[in-house]
């Protein structure tokens, strides 16, 4: 699954992630586009044992891809 945050001031961003792991089975990726580097996102993900990797996209956006363990 794939959510894109582009456009959206905070929290918004954070919350639309937050609903979409609560729904996503476990084994399963969460891909999200960010304008910007989710730094509260990482803790938030860290409490709750998700796995992350994030990549900065060619036009100056973040890629974080979430795995639920």
């Amino acid at each position: 699954m794939i959510l894109d945050n582009r456009g959206l001031e905070p929290p918004q961003p954070m919350m639309r992630t937050l609903a979409a792991l609560e729904t996503l089975p476990k084994g399963e990726t969460l891909t999200i586009i960010n304008d910007r580097r989710p730094m509260f996102l990482y803790e938030q993900l860290d409490e709750l044992g998700y796995l992350y990797e994030t990549k900065e996209r060619e036009d100056g956006s973040f890629e974080i891809t979430i795995t639920k363990g």
